[in-house]
């Protein structure tokens, strides 16, 4: 078993290295899709925000790079990772993936198709990544001065995106539910520009005029970031921890419409928001940490 881990983890390296070529900066997964190298800061919920800044590996997406030496590395560091993340919305391509899922079962491809037909837009051919479970990645560029934040959903059921501060699975990596693999035909096309219509959709919808949002502290950013990085499982968790860290070291109320709105971003509603921000409320409130305590559901 012990020989199969190492050579997969040899596999995803290789992998990893060849998307660096392309200009796509990677990390390391484990099995189970998540950055294969644990933050340095779990267990402290006193330390500021920090995306890599510290010098240690750890950071999720934040680690990602082309440079070589630095993704052998990372490797290194993670010798059970078996797989490779993707970071979009990273120069020189600003990658944006249109995650296509098939659980709950969803026909997401239908549901794109009927957003072309409505919206007029078509998509280029581009890398398509096939998933274990079925379901498909489509590679889109979008432009250098344009975020594309992270969703689950919105945009239809089945459909989610992977902006800025996400991450794709890469091609070759294996897991726990099987390996992903290019689909024929597709390896070799660059990722095609993200079609003006569609890059509509993906951008948050506008503020109703009159309304100005507060703007969070700038050491609440990091929270903000890490809400809005939460993939389909993690949404609730994600918020409701930095939800307890906002309010254990009294950044509210300022930051809570900015994390609520992350959380929308994620998929989430309102409503699913605000009960899960409430639940952190009365925990903090209730049980306040010791110094020498280990957060409950630190990352």
């Amino acid at each position: 078993m012990a020989t199969t881990n190492r050579q997969a983890t040899t596999l995803a390296l290789a992998h990893a290295l060849t998307a660096a070529e392309r200009g796509l900066a990677v990390i390391p997964l484990s099995r189970t899709k998540l950055p294969a190298l644990r933050s340095p800061h779990r267990g402290d919920p006193a330390a500021p925000p920090c995306h890599g800044e510290c010098g240690r590996f750890g950071h999720g997406v934040y680690d990602a790079s082309t440079d070589p030496r630095r993704i052998r590395e990372l490797f290194a560091a993670a010798p059970w990772a078996t797989g490779y993340g993707i970071a979009c919305g990273l120069p020189p391509h600003q990658l944006i993936g249109v995650d296509l899922d098939t659980k709950s079962g969803t026909d997401s491809s239908a549901a794109l198709r009927e957003l072309a037909l409505r919206h007029l837009f078509t998509i280029p051919p581009t890398v398509v990544v096939l998933t274990p479970s079925g379901g498909r990645h489509l590679w889109l560029t979008g432009p250098r001065d344009v975020v594309i934040p992270n969703s689950a959903g919105r945009l239809a059921p089945g459909i989610d995106i992977r902006g800025a501060g996400g991450y794709l699975v890469g091609p070759g990596s294996r897991t726990d539910h099987g390996t992903y693999t290019t689909a024929p035909g597709t390896g070799h096309l660059p990722p095609a520009p993200c079609p003006r219509a569609l890059l509509r959709l993906l951008l948050p919808p506008p503020r109703p005029q009159g309304t100005t949002a507060a703007r969070p502290p700038a050491h609440g950013q990091g929270l903000i970031h890490f809400v809005q990085a939460a993939h389909e499982g993690q949404r609730n968790t994600r918020l409701f921890w930095a939800a307890c860290r906002a309010y254990e070291n009294g950044l509210t109320p300022d930051l809570l419409p900015a994390l609520i709105e992350a959380a929308r971003a994620t998929g989430l509603t309102e409503q699913e928001a605000r009960a899960t921000i409430a639940s952190a409320s009365r925990l903090t409130t209730h049980r306040p940490q010791t110094p020498h305590e280990t957060p409950r559901w630190a990352p």
